[in-house]
């Protein structure tokens, strides 16, 4: 029987996951949880690269807990995949500092995604962050993973981990497979505000754990087209960000195409085409709801990322050797060791 090739993919345990998250990796994630073998990376380490103070460290625990609740409320299944705190694997380190050398400042510096990630932060690119890519590498690569599922503002990251891989295998042999990247079908999520993409930090978000009169009261406060200023005025579909959601939660095409044709003749209101709106993402949230209740009510999601981490770092050690074999690293300590202790037994006898 061939072996199921393996998924890498995860989150900074910074909050609870929202629609965003969903659109970009979370329906991939739930989609191929059978056809391949999945592990779901907690990024606490990544986290640390804008998130640092001790009260941001504090919430790690109960945003880790949050963040698996979030994902198998969506649909993963936790016995069929793997979850693991990423800073409870010390090896990781490791291969990171290993990987260092592998790639070139100037090519980390080209990733417009980390001076975003320092802006969106209103910090000064720290070492940290402009490794990033580099740790995101050991991550997807300790594990050996085949497939890496993310959203379009990562797709650059994979390919420095594709670019690590080739060099590592180039120099010393075979050890990783050079992962694919799947992007989700939806392009990134604007935030309700109409100004960016849907951010914890910028409170534009709809969280997968909302009720259904916190989404009501979220989808009726959204920016639509600051030119309309009544329902018989034509209206803008394209960029609009009420349209958006529509087209990405609202299963039915037929009225989604309604209320464009009528929001562009000036015949529908912003209350209705929100209402319609609201209805639709409560829908499909409904399901989530009703599966975060039973999996709240087991009580169970510790022992879910302490079994998985436990399983990971024996996979991550296993990688690690295999690296330092390649590499001849094993030979040098083996050497020095015989050698002094070769000495030792002179000594000895003298």
């Amino acid at each position: 029987m061939t072996e199921k090739k393996r998924i890498l993919t995860g989150d900074r345990p910074t909050g609870k996951l929202h629609l965003g998250h969903y659109v970009g990796t979370l329906k991939n994630r739930v989609k191929l949880q059978h056809d391949y073998e999945s592990i779901f990376i907690i990024a606490d380490l990544h986290m640390l690269t804008t998130k640092n103070s001790p009260e941001d460290i504090a919430k790690i625990d109960q945003n880790a807990r949050d963040l698996v609740l979030d994902a198998i409320s969506a649909g993963i299944e936790p016995d069929n995949v793997t979850f693991y705190l990423q800073s409870a694997i010390p090896e990781i380190m490791e291969i990171n500092t290993l990987f260092q050398n592998l790639v070139t400042v100037s090519r980390l510096e080209r990733l417009p995604s980390l001076k975003d990630m320092a802006r969106d932060a209103n910090i000064e690119m720290p070492y940290g962050l402009l490794g990033y890519p580099v740790l995101q590498a050991a991550d997807i690569l300790h594990v050996k993973a085949h497939l890496v599922p993310v959203g379009k503002d990562n797709v650059a990251h994979v390919e420095i981990t594709r670019e690590i891989a080739r060099r590592f295998n180039h120099l010393y042999g075979e050890v990783f497979p050079i992962p694919d990247v799947m992007v989700g079908e939806v392009p990134t999520l604007v935030g309700t505000d109409g100004q960016a993409k849907m951010s914890k930090s910028l409170n534009n978000a709809i969280f997968l754990s909302d009720d259904a009169k916190t989404v009501e009261k979220k989808v009726h406060s959204m920016y639509t087209d600051p030119n309309r200023i009544s329902a018989d005025v034509p209206g803008t579909v394209e960029g609009n960000p009420v349209f958006i959601y529509h087209d990405a939660f609202n299963p039915n095409k037929q009225e989604i195409e309604d209320l464009k044709t009528r929001y562009r003749q000036g015949k529908v209101g912003d209350v209705e085409v929100k209402e319609k709106l609201a209805k639709a993402i409560n829908a499909m949230l409904d399901p989530i709801r009703e599966r975060r209740v039973i999996y709240e009510e087991a009580g169970y999601i510790e022992s879910i990322i302490e079994q998985g981490t436990h399983r990971v770092r024996q996979m991550t050690q296993q990688t690690l050797m295999e690296m330092k074999k390649a590499m001849g690293l094993t030979g040098v300590w083996n050497r020095i060791r015989r050698k002094a202790e070769r000495r030792a037994k002179k000594q000895a006898k003298s």
